[in-house]
């Protein structure tokens, strides 16, 4: 029988992905640190800083969907080396990487992933191990956007604030689109190396915000804010170390002319998955 491991099933990519396959009659499995987070879904301990334990959750996995969680780099680099040890001595048949957002697919970029990261030694390490793997690259979530101080000025205010150029055009995704192209990855083995998940041809700020207008049916406008000033916002809810690491990551937006999925390495052309629109993701989270 199929036995597919989930990380951060509690969590923004991998709720989503679990319940995706569990509804799809997959025998799916939570792999978390505390398995009571999992509201009652099957689940396996995992602890990313012990390889014992992450040989025990792969033992016999048909797949495993991996993203490295939000934490420090440093850290973040010894939990990749470990999960590499262990798919290496596992072996499970097919492994999914999620980069969440890191750019791996685009060198010219000043968003690429430098060698060396954790996300570049994980993808690194994979391939070596030989087994079947796929990279599947989101750019920005529309979940983003679920902020209460964002959503919450386009419902009183009619006004989409976020700290990107109006202009800047971005591969928005779901993490709704995430769980269904890992879904895929995970039965039609077919497709290996990279996967861009977004919209392609990338959208700007001006039209995210006609999404919201059509949605909610009320003019919605476009207004950028500096990452500094986004930082201030979002600070009181998240602290300040979170609100500093998300300043960083959109003040290397504001170097770049675009945040966007190569058209060719596409989940639209390698798995004629599109992934759903801004009008079609708020209808479907009755947001």
């Amino acid at each position: 029988m199929s036995r597919y491991i989930v990380h951060g099933a509690n969590g923004a990519q991998g709720a989503p992905l679990l319940k995706r396959l569990i509804d799809s009659g997959h025998n799916a499995i939570a792999a978390a640190r505390n398995t009571g987070s999992v509201n009652g879904m099957p689940s396996v301990k995992v602890d990313n800083a012990s390889v014992a334990s992450l040989i025990a959750a792969y033992k016999d996995a048909t797949g495993v969907f991996i993203h490295l969680p939000v934490a420090a780099e440093a850290e973040r680099l010894i939990h990749a080396q470990n999960i590499v040890e262990a798919i290496k001595q596992t072996k499970p048949g097919r492994v999914v990487i999620s980069t969440s957002g890191w750019v791996v697919d685009d060198p010219d970029s000043p968003l690429q992933n430098p060698p060396g990261s954790a996300i570049a030694e994980l993808i690194r390490g994979v391939q070596e191990s030989g087994v079947s793997f796929a990279v599947i690259a989101p750019r920005l979530f529309l979940e983003n956007l679920l902020n209460p101080l964002v959503l919450g000025a386009v419902k009183s205010e009619g006004v989409l604030r976020y700290p990107i150029r109006a202009e800047y055009p971005v591969s928005w995704c779901s993490h709704l689109d995430v769980a269904e192209v890992v879904e895929r990855l995970f039965t039609d083995t077919t497709v290996t190396g990279l996967v861009g998940v977004g919209q392609s041809p990338a959208i700007t700020g001006e039209q995210l915000a006609q999404g919201f207008e059509r949605y909610l049916k009320r003019t919605v406008a476009f207004s950028s804010v500096t990452p500094q000033a986004f930082g201030e916002m979002i600070a009181p809810l998240f602290g300040t170390d979170a609100a500093a690491g998300v300043v960083a990551a959109y003040e290397a937006q504001a170097n770049a002319a675009a945040n966007a999925i190569t058209a060719g390495t596409s989940a639209q052309v390698q798995l004629a998955l599109t992934p759903r629109t801004v009008d079609q993701w708020l209808a479907e989270i009755s947001a």
